[in-house]
């Protein structure tokens, strides 16, 4: 088998999974496009001047950053020697359909171009692990929490506003209902089950929330309480996103008020997945997270359940 012919695979995998959305199309034709460019031998600069291009340009094409021209890429597939039709149409097909609108579109005035990727990144994933400090993490969030947190973080926001983009929020939850629903391994520091967002009903029914979610087999949820001492990472919030596709590298996401950051250098994404397991082990194991939960409903005017027997 020659070296392109798994790209031709990959590639007709990857347009079984469309629905995976245009920014993981996008990495999948980007991580082809880098992998013929190696095995042509060339460089980043050599192949921008031949699309009339930067090194820059080559560098966000084979990242997903951008969305991809049928000419640039037909191209770069005849520079990098890739001429055989069933390796070539498959690939630029792909290119085709990653330039395909989000379905977060509708929503695109209270979605800001950062945040864009991501919505398409956390659909297109197979894991999300995500370590959180003050909140309770977006995918398990209630209305009415979500709620309180939009309200607080755009004061300036009117109700229709503020709807809509709670509207969004709770649209993002479908990945635990798609055929393969998205695995979730949370981490929370207890000050996100402390911290009274929306009152206490609204906490009772964020914490009731939580205690179903962390019974689905697919989710997983830890609680790193104060007695545990600092925290294992000074980073703060992140999230890390994995895919199915092999060639795909895990991506880091961090995000903050007026941006986001997505580190992409391996050893940066090593350090992140390093420090996601340390905060997984100096929290409570998960088989506590149940009764932790309770105890939390406690706080909030829900005494805890007697265990049976």
């Amino acid at each position: 088998m020659s070296a392109a012919e798994p790209e031709g695979d990959r590639a007709r995998v990857a347009q079984d999974h469309r629905e995976a959305g245009p920014t993981v199309l996008r990495l999948l034709v980007g991580a082809q496009l880098r992998r013929y460019r190696e095995a042509a031998g060339l460089s980043t600069e050599a192949a921008g001047y031949e699309i009339r291009g930067s090194h820059s340009k080559i560098s966000r094409m084979e990242l997903g950053r951008v969305g991809y021209k049928e000419r640039d890429v037909a191209d770069l597939l005849t520079l990098y020697g890739v001429t055989d039709p069933s390796l070539r149409e498959p690939l630029l097909e792909l290119a085709e359909h990653a330039n395909a609108p989000g379905w977060w579109q509708p929503f695109g005035d209270v979605v800001p171009s950062w945040f864009e990727p991501y919505l398409g990144l956390e659909q297109g994933a197979v894991l999300v692990r995500v370590y959180e400090v003050l909140n309770v993490p977006e995918l398990l969030q209630t209305r009415d929490y979500a709620r309180a947190l939009i309200a607080a973080r755009h004061p300036e926001a009117g109700p229709e506003e503020i709807e809509r983009r709670v509207e969004l929020r709770m649209l993002r939850r479908r990945v635990f209902e798609r055929p393969d629903p998205l695995r979730l391994w949370a981490v929370l520091d207890e000050a996100a089950l402390r911290r009274t967002v929306g009152g206490r009903a609204t906490m009772r029914a964020q914490i009731e929330h939580l205690i179903e979610m962390a019974e689905r087999p697919n989710v997983t949820v830890q609680i790193a309480p104060f007695a545990s001492g600092g925290p294992a990472t000074e980073s703060g919030p992140m999230t890390l996103l994995r895919f199915a596709e092999p060639e795909l590298p895990d991506v880091v996401y961090l995000e903050q008020l007026t941006c986001a950051l997505y580190p992409d250098r391996a050893s940066d994404i090593a350090r992140y997945r390093d420090a996601l397991d340390r905060v997984g082990v100096q929290a409570e194991p998960p088989d506590r997270t149940r009764a932790i939960l309770r105890a939390a409903l406690a706080r909030f005017g829900v005494p805890p359940r007697r265990a049976a027997g």
